[in-house]
Formats: C-alpha cells, sequence, structure tokens
C-alpha cells in the first residue's frame, strides 16, 4: 500500500506529493517542475503508477522504477483514460485521440487519432531491444478503422507504412525491434508485415493464440490441435509444427528455457521450446555471429538449421567475417563457395600478416567477394583500378568470358590483343561453339566465313539474316540455295520465305510463309503477288491461329475469308460474345439459331437474363429461356414468356408444382408469386390457411375474393375461438363486422369486460348498454346495483329489462335504487300484459301505474264494452264518452249504423256521425244529420258532395250525367253543360264523347255565341285527345272554325279531308295542308311517296338516310343539273371515306360536267390515285384508264364551257396528260418489249413532280431504269428518293441539292409529301443498292444527253430554249422522225410509235388497243399510216 502526504509552501498552496510505499518504506517526492500546485493525485495500474494533475500538466511516474515525468495538458474535465499495459510508456486516450509519455521524459512522444482504444489493437515498442548500428527504436502500430493499421516512427514523427486489409482486424503487435508486425483478422487468419520491404504474407489460418517470445524474433501461434513455432521469421514457410490436446493460455520464459502452457482438461502442460534455435536469432539480432556459429556448430542439419546457416552465411558475408561466411558454406555443403573463400581468407590473412590491419580491404579479396557475388564488372574495375589488367584478364579467361577479356584488353591496348583473338577462335573451334566463331568472324568482316561457320553450326536462320543484309552476297545464288535449302531442311520456312522474297521468287516465298505459319507475311505478300490467294490464306491464318488457341485473333481473319461459321466458333471460342453476336446477327436464321443458345447460356451466367432471352428466342430456344428465368427464380418474366410457347394448362402444371416445391421449403412468398402467376390464388390462400398464416391468407382473400373477405374473417374467427386464441379471434370477428360474435364469445367465456369493451367500441349506440345489463343481470342483487352505477348505465339497464320483458330484474333494480321508476315499470309491464292477452292482469298494473285511462282504451280497442265503461266510471269519468264513441265504431264496423247514430248521439258527437256517414258514402244520412244538428255546414257539404262524385269513377260520371240532365230538364242549360264537361272517365270513351257532344249541342242552340265558342273550343281538343278527330272538325266547321278543322284533319292524318275542306272553305290553306302532308311523309320515311311530292326534298332525304344508290337512280330521272348535284355530293361523301376509286367510278358513269364546284372533288380523286400504292403494274391499267377517260371527258367539257383556257382548264390538261403516261405505262408493263417505253413514261412523269408525289415519282422512275440497265439514271433518281425520304422525315425541302438536274425540266419547286409513300424495307432495299453503287468508280453519275447536249428526257433545251413536243407513247421530246396527228400539239416519235403498234400486233393486247383507241379519241383520229417501217 501507498500512503500520500502533503507539504504546503507558505501561501498554502499544494505544491509537493510524498508517496511513500507502506510495505518496503520507499518514498517518492511528487512535485511539478512548473511551479504548479498539484490539485488530484490518483495511483493506478495494480498501485504502481502515479497520475496527478495541475492547472496546465500532467504528471506521470512509475514507482517501481521512479521515473516521473510532467507533460503540458490542459484539462478536460477528467475525461482521459490511461492505459498501463507498456512498462515504458503511459497510453492515455480522450476524446478520440491517443497520446503516449514515455516514463521519464517530459515531452509527449506522439499522438495519433483513432477510436479504437483496446491494449490489443495498440502496439508500442520502445528500445525493447537494440541493435547494432541503432541508438534510437521507438515506433508504434494502431488502428486506423477497423481493415486499416497505420506505423508510425515515435521518433521522427512520420508514417512509416499502412496496411490495407480485407477483414477486420481483431489483434495487433510490433516485435521488439520494430521491423515486423504481426495482426490477425476477424477470419482468425495471422498475417505477417515486412515493414521494411511493405510485404504482407499470410502465414497462419484459424489462429487462436499468437505472441512474440520475449526477447527474441521467435513466434508461437495455435492453430485448432497444432502448436506452431517460427524459430527464423525471415523464412515465414519454415514453421515447425507439433500436436497439442488443449489451449495455450500463455508463454513462461526464465530458467534458461522457454514453456509454451497449454490447458489439457483440468490440468496445465508444458510444452518446452528449443532454446538454441531461440538463442539463434537473438544472437543474429545483436550481430554476435560468432555466438551464432557456436549455437548452429552443437546443432544436427534440420531444415531449420539449413535456414538458420543460409541466413547467417549472408549476413556474415554483408558484415565481411568471411572465416565465419566459410564455415557457412562449408556446413551447407556448398563446396566450391567454401573452396572460394578459404583461398581467400589465406589472401586475406597473408596481407594482414605482412601489412597489418584488415585483410579484407585488400583488392583482390574485394575483386574476389565481387566475384563470389556474380558481379564481374566490379570486380574488373577493382582490377583496374590497382591496373592489375593481367590479373583482370585472368580473371574472364579463367570464367572463359573471352569477350570481356578482350575488352580489357582493346581498352588497355594489350600487345596479347590479337593473339587473344587467335586463342578465342581456335577455343571457340576446339570446343564446336561454331556459332560464337560465325559471329566473331561476321564481327570482322569475313561474311562468307561467317556463313560457313553458321551453316556448320547448324544455324542457317543467322546465316539468312546476313545475307539480307548484303546485297552482294544475294547475288551468290549458289550461296542462297544452299542457305535456304539448310532453312527448309531446318523447318525455318518464314526466314526462307524472307528470303525467297529479297531474291524475288513469290511462289517459292509463299509456299515457305504458308509452311511456315507466317501468314502475315503471307498476305501482304499474296495481296501483291497472288489476290486470288488471299482469301484462302485468311482462312489458314485463322485455322493456325485457333490451333494455337489464339481465338480472338483468329475471329478477324475468319471474317476476311468469308467463313462465317468458322468465326463464329471462334468467337464463342474466345468467349468474344459481342462479337459473337455481332456475326450472328450477319447470318441468315437457319445458320445461326443453333449458335444463339450458346450465347445466350453465357449472358444468363452472368445474370443478363433479357439479353440471354433475346438470344434464346432468336434461336428458336425459347423453353430453354423460360427454364433459364425459372431457375433465376424470376417466375413473372418465365411465366410471360411461357405463355407465348406453351399451353396454358402446361405453364399452370409447371407453376404449381414448383410453388409446391417451395411450400416444402418454407418458401412461402415464393410459392404465392408461382400460384398468383398462374391465377391460382386459392392455393396459395390454402397453404397459407394449412400453416395458419392468416395474415397472408387474408391478405390474398382480400385482393383476389373482396366478396369473401367477411366470410372468411368470420371463419377464421370461429376456428381462433374454438382454439382458445380469443384476441386473434376478436381481430378477425371485427374484421367481419360481427360485434355481435366477438360479444358473446367473450361472454361464453365469462370475460365480461372484454365483452363490453368490444361493444362499446364497435356496437353502436346502446351495444354497451345491453352487455353492461347482461352483465349486471348474471351478478343481480346490489352488486348489479353497484355495477350500473360504477358505469352509469342504471337508468338505462331498468329500460333495458323493461324493454325485454324482465320485469322482475327491472322492479328488483327499482326497488333497490330508483323507487321513482316503479310506475312506469308498472305502466310498461301493463302494456306487456295486455299484448299477451292478459286483459284483467293488466288493469290491475294500469292502476297501479297511475293510468286509468289506459285501461279503458285497452278494453274499448278489445271492444269490451262492459269493463271499459265500468273502469270508467270507477277510475276515469272524462273517458266514457270514448267509451261510446269506441262502442259506435263497432257497430260502424257491423254495418248497425242507426245503434252507431244513437251512440255518437249519446256521447254528443254528431260531427262524427256526419263524418261517418261521409266515409261510408252515406250520402242522404249525411246530409240529413247535417241538416239536424250542424245546419251550417249544409253548402259546404253538397259542394263536397259534387266534388267526390267527379272524382269516383263510373258511379261519380253517372252522378254527374244524372245531374246534368236533371239541370237540362230544369232549363238551366249552363250548368247542364259544365256538368257535361266534367264527365271524365277513362274506362269509357264513348261516354265522354256523348257528354261532350250534348255539352257542345246544347251551348251552339241555348247558350250565347260566345259562350259557345268557348265550350267548342274546349270540346274540340277534347276530342281530338280520345281520337275523335271527325266530330272535332265537324263542331269545327258548325261554327266556321275553318283552320282548326283543317288541322284535326291532319292531326287524324285525313289528308283528303283537310285537303277538300281548305279547297271549298279556304284555298288559302291548301299550302298549308300541302306542306304538312310533306312533313309527315319525311317524318314517316316514306320517300317513294315523297317523290311525287317533292323530288328535292325525297333526294334530300335519301342523302339523309345513305340511300345513295337509291338517291343517284332518282337523280338520273331528273335533269343533268339534279343529277350531277348528288353525284358531287355522293363522290364528296366517298372521298371522305377513303373510297376515292368509287367516286371515279362515279363520275365514268355519269360523265364529268365542267362544274367549277366540282374541280376540287377532280383534284381530290387524282391526288389520291397518283398517291395510291400498288398503282405501278399492269394490273393496275383499269384503274388508269378510268382517270384518264373522265379527265378527257372533262377537259371537253371545258372547251365548251365558259372556263375554256382558265388555269383550271391548263392544270386538268396536265392532268389528262399524267394519267395517259400512267395509263400508257401500265399497258407497256403488260408486255416485255415495251418494258423500255415503260421506263421512259416513269421517267418522263418526273417533269410533273409539282402534281404527283416527288418520293413516290422518283422511286418508280428508279427502279424502271435499274430494270432496264439504266444505272447511271437509276442511281441519280434513287439517290434523289433517298434524300426526299430524308426531307419528308425532316419536314422541310431546304437541305436537297439540286445539282444532279440542272439545265433539266424536272422541276426544283415541289411540294414536300405529307407522308412516306414507299414502305420502310423498300426504303432500306434502294438505300443498300445506292451504297453499294456509289463505291463503283465505273458509274459515271450524270444523267445522259443527247444531240441538244441537253438531258434526253427533258422538253427544253438549256442551251437553246427551245421546247420539244412530248411523244404521246414515251413522253420523251421528239427531236427527229415525227408523227403528227390532227389534233394540234400531239406527235408521236416514229421509232416509238412503231414499236407500240407491233407490239399490238404481235400480243393482240386488249389494253394496248385500248390505248390506241383513246389516243385515236383524243388526237382526233390515228395517222394515215397506221404502221410504218420507214
Amino acid at each position: 500500500m501507498w500512503d500520500l502526504a502533503s507539504l504546503r509552501s507558505s501561501d498554502l498552496s499544494l505544491t509537493k506529493v510524498i508517496v511513500k510505499n507502506l510495505s518496503s518504506g520507499t518514498r517518492v517526492v511528487l512535485k511539478s517542475h512548473y511551479g504548479y500546485e498539484v490539485e488530484e493525485v490518483k495511483i493506478l495500474g495494480k498501485e504502481r503508477y502515479l497520475v496527478a494533475h495541475t492547472s496546465d500538466t500532467l504528471l506521470l511516474g512509475d514507482l517501481n522504477t521512479n521515473r516521473l515525468s510532467e507533460v503540458a495538458w490542459q484539462g478536460s474535465g477528467g475525461n482521459e483514460k490511461y492505459f498501463f499495459e507498456n512498462e515504458n510508456v503511459c497510453m492515455i486516450f480522450n476524446a478520440g485521440e491517443l497520446t503516449l509519455v514515455e516514463y521519464g521524459s517530459n515531452d509527449t512522444l506522439g499522438s495519433v487519432r483513432t477510436e479504437f482504444m483496446n491494449p490489443h489493437l495498440i502496439s508500442v515498442r520502445i528500445n525493447e531491444r537494440h541493435q547494432r548500428g541503432m541508438e534510437d527504436n521507438k515506433k508504434l502500430a494502431y488502428l486506423v478503422d477497423i481493415k486499416t493499421i497505420a506505423i508510425v516512427d515515435l521518433i521522427g514523427g512520420y508514417n512509416i507504412g499502412t496496411i490495407s486489409h480485407e477483414s477486420r482486424v481483431d489483434w495487433l503487435e510490433l516485435n521488439e525491434t520494430g521491423h515486423k508486425l504481426l495482426f490477425r483478422d476477424r477470419k482468425l487468419r495471422l498475417h505477417l508485415y515486412d515493414i521494411e520491404s511493405c510485404t504482407k504474407t499470410m502465414i497462419l489460418n484459424f489462429c487462436s493464440y499468437v505472441q512474440w517470445v520475449p526477447g527474441s524474433d521467435v513466434l508461437v501461434a495455435q492453430n485448432r490441435n497444432s502448436l506452431c513455432v517460427w524459430y527464423n521469421i525471415e523464412a515465414p514457410e519454415r514453421v515447425t509444427m507439433s500436436s497439442i490436446r488443449g489451449d495455450v493460455i500463455g508463454l513462461e520464459r526464465g530458467g534458461g528455457k522457454t514453456e509454451v502452457m497449454v490447458t489439457e482438461g483440468v490440468t496445465t502442460v508444458a510444452y518446452t521450446l528449443d532454446e538454441g534455435l531461440i538463442e539463434f536469432g537473438t544472437a543474429i539480432d545483436d550481430g554476435n555471429y560468432t555466438r551464432a556459429t557456436a549455437f548452429l556448430e552443437t546443432l544436427e542439419m534440420t531444415p531449420e538449421t539449413e535456414a538458420m546457416w543460409k541466413t547467417l552465411s549472408k549476413l556474415a558475408l554483408e558484415a565481411r567475417q568471411l572465416h565465419i561466411a566459410e564455415r557457412c558454406f562449408s556446413a551447407l555443403g556448398h563446396v566450391a563457395k567454401a573452396r572460394f573463400l578459404h583461398e581467400t581468407n589465406e589472401i586475406a590473412d597473408q596481407v594482414s600478416r605482412e601489412y597489418g590491419g584488415e585483410g579484407t580491404d585488400f583488392y583482390q579479396v574485394r575483386a574476389r567477394l565481387a566475384m563470389l557475388e556474380k558481379n564481374y564488372k566490379l570486380a574488373e574495375m577493382i582490377f583496374l583500378e590497382q591496373n592489375a589488367v593481367e590479373e583482370a584478364m585472368d580473371m574472364y579467361q579463367e570464367l572463359h568470358r573471352w569477350d570481356e577479356c578482350i575488352a580489357v584488353a582493346e581498352a588497355k591496348g594489350h600487345p596479347a590483343l590479337e593473339k587473344l583473338r587467335r586463342d578465342y577462335y581456335q577455343w571457340l573451334m576446339d570446343t564446336q561453339q561454331e556459332e560464337r566463331a560465325g559471329e566473331l568472324q561476321e564481327s570482322q568482316g569475313d561474311g562468307l566465313a561467317a556463313i560457313s561457320l553458321y551453316l556448320k553450326a547448324g544455324l542457317p536462320a543467322k546465316a539468312a539474316r546476313l545475307v539480307l543484309t548484303r546485297e552482294e552476297l544475294l547475288a551468290n545464288t549458289e550461296l542462297v540455295e544452299h542457305i535456304t535449302t539448310a532453312l527448309i531442311k531446318g523447318e525455318l520456312y518464314e526466314r526462307a520465305g524472307d528470303l525467297f522474297e529479297k531474291i524475288r521468287n513469290p511462289q517459292r516465298a509463299l509456299e515457305c510463309y504458308c509452311k511456315g505459319n507466317a501468314f502475315m507475311k503471307a498476305v501482304e505478300l499474296a495481296r501483291l503477288a497472288f489476290p486470288v490467294e488471299v482469301v484462302r490464306l485468311e482462312e489458314a491464318w485463322g485455322d493456325h491461329l485457333v490451333q494455337q488457341k489464339q481465338l480472338d485473333a483468329a475471329i478477324n481473319h475468319y471474317i476476311e475469308a468469308r467463313c462465317s461459321i468458322k468465326a463464329i466458333e471462334a468467337a464463342l471460342g474466345a468467349r468474344q460474345w459481342k462479337k459473337a453476336i455481332y456475326i450472328l446477327d450477319l447470318q441468315d436464321r437457319n445458320t445461326a439459331s443453333k449458335y444463339y443458345p450458346r450465347v445466350a447460356q453465357h449472358y444468363a451466367s452472368l445474370q443478363e437474363y433479357e439479353i440471354a432471352e433475346e438470344l434464346y428466342t432468336k434461336g428458336d430456344r425459347t423453353k430453354d429461356a423460360i427454364d433459364m428465368y425459372t431457375q433465376a427464380g424470376r417466375w413473372e418474366q418465365a411465366h410471360k414468356l411461357a405463355m407465348k410457347c406453351m399451353r396454358p394448362e402446361d405453364v399452370s402444371v409447371l407453376y404449381i408444382t414448383q410453388a409446391q416445391e417451395m411450400e416444402k421449403q418454407g418458401k412461402y412468398r415464393e410459392a404465392e408469386r408461382l400460384y398468383v402467376t398462374v391465377e391460382e390464388p386459392d392455393l396459395a390462400i390454402t397453404m397459407f390457411k394449412k400453416h395458419k398464416l392468416y395474415d397472408d391468407m387474408i391478405r390474398l382473400v382480400g385482393k383476389h375474393h373482396p366478396d369473401l373477405l367477411s366470410d372468411t374473417h368470420l371463419h377464421l374467427g370461429k376456428e381462433l375461438e374454438a382454439e382458445g386464441r380469443l384476441q386473434e379471434a376478436e381481430y378477425h370477428y371485427l374484421e367481419a363486422q360481427e360485434w355481435k360474435a366477438t360479444v358473446n364469445m367473450y361472454r361464453s367465456s365469462g370475460l365480461w369486460e372484454e365483452a363490453y369493451r368490444v361493444a362499446k367500441a364497435h356496437g353502436g349506440a346502446n351495444a354497451h348498454k345491453h352487455v353492461a345489463y347482461l352483465w349486471a343481470k348474471s351478478l343481480g342483487g346490489e352488486a348489479a346495483v353497484r355495477l350500473l352505477n360504477k358505469l352509469g348505465l342504471l337508468e338505462a339497464a331498468i329500460d333495458h329489462a323493461a324493454d325485454n320483458c324482465s320485469f322482475e330484474f327491472a322492479f328488483e333494480l327499482s326497488r333497490l335504487a330508483l323507487k321513482h321508476k316503479t310506475p312506469e315499470i308498472h305502466l310498461r309491464y301493463a302494456l306487456n300484459l295486455e299484448d299477451e292477452g292478459k286483459f284483467e292482469e293488466a288493469e290491475a298494473e294500469f292502476i297501479r301505474a297511475g293510468k286509468p285511462k289506459e285501461a279503458v282504451l285497452m278494453f274499448v280497442h278489445n271492444q269490451n264494452w262492459e269493463a271499459a265503461q265500468r273502469v270508467a266510471e270507477a277510475h276515469d269519468p272524462d273517458s266514457v264518452a270514448e267509451v261510446l264513441v269506441g262502442q259506435a265504431r263497432g257497430a260502424l264496423e257491423e254495418k248497425d249504423f242507426q245503434k252507431a247514430e244513437g251512440l255518437l248521439l249519446r256521447a254528443q258527437r254528431p260531427g262524427l256521425a256526419l263524418n261517418y256517414y261521409k266515409e261510408a258514402g252515406l250520402w242522404s244520412d249525411a246530409l240529413r244529420i247535417c241538416k239536424d244538428y250542424v245546419p251550417g255546414q249544409l253548402e259546404a257539404l253538397q259542394e263536397e258532395y259534387e266534388r267526390e262524385a267527379t272524382k269516383k269513377g263510373t258511379r261519380g260520371v253517372e252522378g254527374l250525367v244524372e245531374q246534368a240532365r236533371q239541370w237540362e230538364q230544369a232549363g238551366e242549360y249552363s250548368r247542364a253543360v259544365d256538368c257535361y264537361l266534367k264527365v271524365r272517365d277513362s274506362g269509357s270513351s264513348s261516354l265522354m264523347e256523348k257528354c261532350w257532344m250534348k255539352a257542345a249541342e246544347l251551348s251552339i242552340k241555348f247558350l250565347p255565341p260566345q259562350r259557345s265558342l268557348e265550350v267548342i273550343r274546349a270540346v274540340g281538343p277534347q276530342l281530338i285527345g280520345i281520337g275523335k278527330h271527325n266530330a272535332a272538325a265537324e263542331l269545327y266547321l258548325n261554327l266556321d272554325l275553318v283552320k282548326e278543322a283543317i288541322d284535326a284533319f291532319i292531326e287524324g292524318e285525313e289528308w283528303n279531308k283537310a285537303k277538300r275542306v281548305a279547297k271549298e272553305l279556304d284555298p288559302r290553306y291548301e299550302d298549308y295542308v300541302d306542306q304538312h302532308y310533306k312533313e309527315f311523309l319525311k317524318n314517316q320515311g316514306k320517300v317513294d311517296s315523297l317523290v311525287g311530292v317533292d323530288v328535292i326534298a325525297a333526294l334530300d332525304l335519301y342523302v339523309e338516310q345513305g340511300q345513295w344508290d337509291k338517291c343517284i337512280e332518282t337523280a338520273t330521272k331528273q335533269n343533268y343539273k339534279i343529277l350531277h348535284k348528288y353525284v358531287a355530293l355522293y363522290a364528296t361523301h366517298l372521298i371522305r371515306e377513303g373510297g376515292s376509286a368509287q367516286a371515279l367510278a362515279l363520275y365514268v358513269q355519269h360523265g364529268a360536267p365542267a362544274n367549277p364546284q366540282n374541280f376540287n372533288i377532280y383534284k381530290r380523286i387524282f391526288t389520291d390515285m397518283v398517291s395510291s400504292p400498288g398503282t405501278n403494274s399492269a394490273e393496275a391499267y383499269h384503274s388508269w384508264a378510268d382517270l384518264r377517260d373522265v379527265l378527257f371527258n372533262l377537259c371537253e367539257n371545258l372547251v365548251k364551257s365558259s372556263e375554256a383556257n382558265s388555269p383550271a382548264h391548263e392544270e386538268f390538261e396536265t392532268m389528262l396528260l399524267i394519267a395517259h403516261y400512267y395509263a400508257t405505262r401500265s399497258a407497256a408493263q403488260s408486255i416485255k418489249q415495251l418494258e423500255t417505253v415503260a421506263a421512259r413514261l416513269s421517267v418522263s412523269l418526273l417533269r410533273h413532280t409539282q402534281l404527283l408525289p416527288a418520293d413516290k415519282a422518283f422511286y418508280e422512275a428508279g427502279i424502271a431504269a435499274q430494270a432496264v440497265g439504266w444505272e447511271n439514271m437509276a442511281f441519280i433518281f434513287l439517290n434523289r428518293f433517298l434524300d426526299l425520304t430524308d426531307a419528308i422525315e425532316e419536314g422541310t425541302l431546304d437541305a436537297l441539292d439540286h445539282s444532279d438536274f440542272q439545265d433539266t425540266d424536272i422541276p426544283f419547286e415541289v411540294p414536300l409529301p405529307a407522308k412516306q409513300h414507299i414502305p420502310e424495307a423498300q426504303r432500306e432495299e434502294v438505300r443498300d443498292w445506292v451504297l453499294t453503287v456509289s463505291m463503283d468508280q465505273r458509274l459515271e453519275q450524270v444523267l445522259p444527253r443527247d444531240e441538244r447536249g441537253a438531258y434526253e428526257a427533258s422538253l427544253v433545251a438549256a442551251s437553246t430554249g427551245v421546247r420539244a413536243l412530248p411523244c404521246l407513247i414515251t413522253g420523251y421530246p421528239i427531236l427527229r422522225n415525227k408523227i403528227e396527228f390532227k389534233r394540234p400539239g400531239k406527235a408521236a416519235n416514229k421509232d416509238n410509235w412503231n414499236k407500240f403498234l407491233m407490239a399490238i400486233k404481235t400480243s393482240h393486247s386488249p389494253v394496248c388497243q385500248d390505248v390506241l383507241k383513246f389516243i385515236s379519241q383524243w388526237c382526233g383520229g390515228l395517222p394515215s399510216t397506221s404502221f410504218s417501217f420507214q
């Protein structure tokens, strides 16, 4: 123990602390060197270490060694943690910073940032073993993070190593010299790090214990049941292992031995290490090599001992201790090195004896040591520094290094230089080193001799190299032949090929290159000399590379050789998957399909499933793609793919089987996904139910069977209730909205509080009251009252008991707690007894409740008049009258009106009797009673009687009729009329008609005109309303109401009568009747009848109904103007519906009038025709001929109209010409010998692209030119076509280049087509052809010209401006041999005309004959010479 005593200075501050060891009596005086007051003193670390604080410093001390330190320290609130595991240094950890203080030093040794303050994760070495040449050695190793170790030199304050490891480090320690670092990771792997070489070595797996042997660099570790010892850590691969049966717990060293302590069961066993080996390592580290040698002499030769001898030999040589090195090499059995060192030691010893000093500094010794290290240049330099030229030369001669020897002689100008060369040459020849001799002759310029030696040495390649460098030797054909023969014999084909190529023998050179597999040179030579062989050589080159396993390089050569299959195989073999896909995509489907799956398997292994799927699909192996997705667990993708190639039932079986496997493995979510994927959620629901995973079960039911969700919850609630899992059952009951079942469940289990909670939360306003009532009833008596008072439901419970007929319980509760409720309970009990028919008991309860009137009413209700009157008279006299009224009601029900009347009069209630008579329909008795007892109400009663009579159907109507007759008989005609008009009987229209007619008759006969007019106007609409139109009309006519009579006839569809009345009485209404008749026919859809009345209206109705054929048929029978109005409407309708062809047929049938309002229709038909696909064929002739004929008819009509020679006329003439060209082209396409005519017509149409879709026109012209071999024109037209397609995509023609069409009549400014007229596939074909042709240098990319120097198809000569007539057959300009027709401006080229006529005669083509017929009609007849060979 230690005792602390303090000494204070005069100012009473604490300046010194005396620490006394009570056991030994030793004392330590602690004071601040800077005079600070010592504030706090602690003894820590097993009472060995002292820690004290001042205001600005920290005092630390080792009480065993009396080493004290004081370092500057800013207070941190006492949060420092001190670690004293190292005897030389104190480690202080504070706020993520580690500070080291060496005991006895007043400066901090260093500080670093780390979060890992664990003695096993920090290692400090402070001068623990002194080494030769090193004064101070202070190093620190610590963790920067869990995987990174930093090593710091504490003297210099810099980092000397950083180790980044892949796993977490859990232990580290430097060796005592700080040159090696051991660390172990969490995977129990032990690593050794050499700080100087920065190399890391894993030396042991499963390491459970590791420790340096104190005072040495020997390492001890445990691997499972093996004890591992490294006696020489410089050779970590050499480890001594022995078996143990326990765990290493520590090391003990002392008494000349080192023991490893191992616990084996309950005992501890000591395993002794080889102290000698440990001692050797220590001696080496201390530089005492003599001691190390002496120690090794005592050991037998083992692998460990051999390693130590090697280490010692290396160190001894470095330290120039040559005798020790000689002994080491002798021990190792290196006789030559030992003998060489022995000779060296003799020289050194002799020099030492003769001259004194260290003999190892003598130049011969230094040179020999350099020779021993094979550093001959250093040895040479040492000899030459001493001018020992001969010794240097002797050294090289002894080593047979003649070149270096001669070099030394040349450098020093030695007189024996030539002799050396001769001796060297002779030595080479004697030792049969012809190659070196040849090189020597070559260096001396004797080429022939060198070649001879090379050939003799069997080195024709060197001979060939020499020949190739000297032209004079190449001229020696015999020599060259000799060399090439030797090269071929030696299979040096490439060098032979070089030689043959040099002497201009390409055939032999190519053969040699091929034999020597020098395919690069062979291909280069073949390109120049044998081009046809290049493809074969490329294939052979690829085959050779495949044999050499250079598959990657072979791919391109196979491609060059057009060997696609081999290229694919090579790409697959080289795992160049992308390149393989690229090549496969260029092959035909049959070839590629068997390779795609192999590539797909690769991408599947990389989990790039989308690419793999695409490849499997291309290879027609969709099933494999499905299997891939299945194995990868991607069931959605597999299902999507499977549905494309498998039957749905097979897919379902596959998925259900897999789901069942997943279920067996407990992978329920995966199984669910599979079931749901094949639309079998019920199986998944069953699975979850089977395994009692009710939440998942409910989730699936809610998703797939929401209508069954409540039933499922209810079912689960019942199951869980049966299992006693009430809380879970409650959840499901409530989810099913079955709170009552929950309450009953808790009631049956006696859990009233739970039942009450559920009812209150979920049962609405009164449910919890019912539960509380039942709970209280189960308790009874005072307990029930206390419970109900606690819940505040006492009164409600009494009411509930009464409502549920538990009157005994209700009386009990009211008696105990609420006596004022007792009368109410008696009343409710009485009402209950009344309902049960217990009237006497009920009477008593009513009276107890103070409600005798209720008893009276009860007896009245049951018609027990005697009892009712008895109770009323005894307990409630005011109710006697009510009893009489009740008795009267009974008499009324029995139809005993007289008795009832008497009872009501006794009760002084005549008004009630009056009402009863009215309700019974006994109006006479009612009127009697009223007259006798209530005369003031008599008039009102009479009016009410009349109203009731009106309302009451037939019986009421009969009363009204009778009343009307009475008024009529009495001469009250106005009242009689009113009564007749009031008659309404929906069941008898004849009665109403008679009454209304009677009213009208009376009004006409007896009432004033104004009144009679009102009556007729009232009766007329009513008669019309019941379908009596004629009667109404006759009434109207009696008073001269003509229009009303006509309207009545019209409404009754009596059209003839209406017309006759209008005609005879008021002709002004004839048109009125006709107009209504037309409307009637239109509304009824009776168009055929309407035609006879108003044909235009009928035609319009046909149009509205879409009966175009009938419309046109009817219009045909009218005049020309009407016909073409409806033809135009029909054509417009057809065009809107996309039926331009039908619209054209319409005008073919009916002609094309020159109406300006029709011009847009004609233009639209033309535009749709020239834009429609599939018209560039012989089959399209009739369509073109129809268009041509309609336009011809139109132009002929225009000539006769006011539109003659107008811009519109000119435009239609141009359209006619275009239609003629198209029709003629289709006709020519049907005859092989007219294909050039068809091509020329396609070319001629290009001058009209302002009216035609430009892309379609250029495409057809290009394809036609291509078909007849006009490649120049085809290229230019198709190139223009591609430019136009690009312009259509971009939406502008601004980028078009018109240079190819300068000086032609092909227009530049054309409308941009709104869409592509040529399909994508055909556009791609044209693109490929144009690209191919553009590479052909032989093709002249210009349009052909004629004798004018102008483009041959252009009508206008650019140089003169003269315009030629177009040929009617080809559209080309007519320059000579013109055939003119009667119509001005129409002509044909004689050759083309004759060719066309000849084709007609030979083929008898009806379409060509039709073209000829049209030309005759258009041009005013055919030429007089219909055929000419001139």
